[in-house]
């Protein structure tokens, strides 16, 4: 019975109450508006979905060398602040929570998106075998250059900036992408990090940059309202390594002595199959981490309440599901029919296929 089900079991995450167990998952929507703002729009669809025991934004460039897609909501400027104050006060006067998750796309970007036209950049000067959102219409990435030592610093003070940002916006907390093919997990990665410096070669090395943006964030804001997603099998963008078992494990264990509030791990490939490649065991990666424990990736609720009641996470994030039903908690406890997705509406335009998807009566 729906009642008996421990998705709809309230939870504490570290300084906040939810009340229930389902989060929207980031969804990227490429509806921002010019300066990449956070429209009217934008509120009136989030504040749709606040029932979710806890919102995770759509993606947020960190600074503009982060953008990689047309139309995505930046955290670096002040009409940016503004714009996402509209969508946490909208979410917040209808009862929900809301996290920003942090972004710098690194490689996965195109000069036609960059300031100046420059390259984007990478931990090494690899092209990725993948396509970006420009104009309208998916182009392949552009070749990036490899971030130099000395400016690394200045990144990890970037993403300490973003998340006082999100703060000021009126953000419960942050999320750091790490996860997805994007900077952080191109460093992370022995697939896109041929570094020869303090940030490559061995695991330990290439998830320092990873640990001191999460150190920079926790002074900024308080460990226990940040977050950090990873994808430890995902090929998303072109990602790739040679021991991901091994590699997510000491990331996980240096996570945990951090003590942020939670991770959240895509088990599978994003948006795919939960059965890839070698296999990787994402119990054992859950026992590695004290904090709250976001399992994600091709979830339905019977899935959700058989990982909840064997303790194999905490929360589940539901993304697809959330873009077609604003009602989704609801439409889960009555066990009624959900919306389909209409693809041809994912990517920019307006109202249609983003706040017009019908509620129960």
């Amino acid at each position: 019975m729906s009642r008996t089900s421990p998705l709809f079991s309230p939870y504490r995450m570290a300084s906040i109450d939810l009340p229930n167990r389902i989060v929207m998952a980031p969804l990227t929507r490429d509806r921002a508006g010019p300066g990449n703002v956070p429209t009217a729009l934008m509120a009136e669809y989030y504040r749709q979905r606040a029932s979710a025991g806890l919102i995770i934004s759509e993606a947020s460039q960190i600074c503009p060398e982060g953008q990689g897609y047309d139309a995505t909501p930046g955290i670096h400027s002040e009409e940016q602040i503004a714009g996402w104050r509209k969508v946490t006060d909208a979410v917040h006067d209808a009862g929900g929570h809301i996290y920003l998750q942090l972004w710098h796309v690194g490689r996965i970007s195109n000069v036609a998106l960059q300031p100046g036209g420059v390259e984007p950049v990478a931990p090494s000067a690899i092209q990725a075998n993948a396509k970006t959102f420009v104009n309208g219409d998916f182009a392949p990435t552009s070749m990036p250059r490899a971030l130099r030592t000395e400016e690394l610093p200045g990144l990890v003070a970037t993403y300490a900036t973003a998340a006082r940002n999100a703060m000021t916006a009126g953000f419960d907390g942050v999320e750091i992408h790490a996860a997805n093919g994007y900077l952080l997990d191109q460093f992370l990665r022995d697939g896109t990090n041929k570094r020869d410096d303090a940030y490559g070669g061995p695991i330990a090395n290439r998830a320092r940059l990873l640990f001191e943006v999460v150190e920079a964030v926790s002074a900024a804001i308080g460990p226990e309202r940040t977050g950090v997603r990873l994808a430890p099998v995902s090929p998303s963008n072109d990602i790739s390594d040679s021991d991901p078992t091994a590699l997510f494990s000491h990331v996980v264990e240096g996570l945990d002595a951090r003590g942020i509030a939670y991770i959240h791990i895509v088990e599978g490939a994003t948006g795919g199959s939960r059965d890839i490649g070698q296999p990787f065991d994402f119990v054992a990666l859950r026992k590695r981490f004290r904090g709250a424990y976001i399992a994600n990736n091709g979830y339905d609720k019977a899935l959700a309440d058989q990982a909840l009641l064997a303790d194999h996470a905490d929360l589940i994030a539901f993304g697809k599901p959330f873009i077609a039903n604003p009602d989704l908690v609801a439409r889960l406890q009555q066990n009624a029919p959900l919306n389909a997705v209409v693809r041809e509406t994912l990517y920019g335009g307006g109202a249609e296929g983003y706040t017009d998807y019908p509620a129960l009566d």
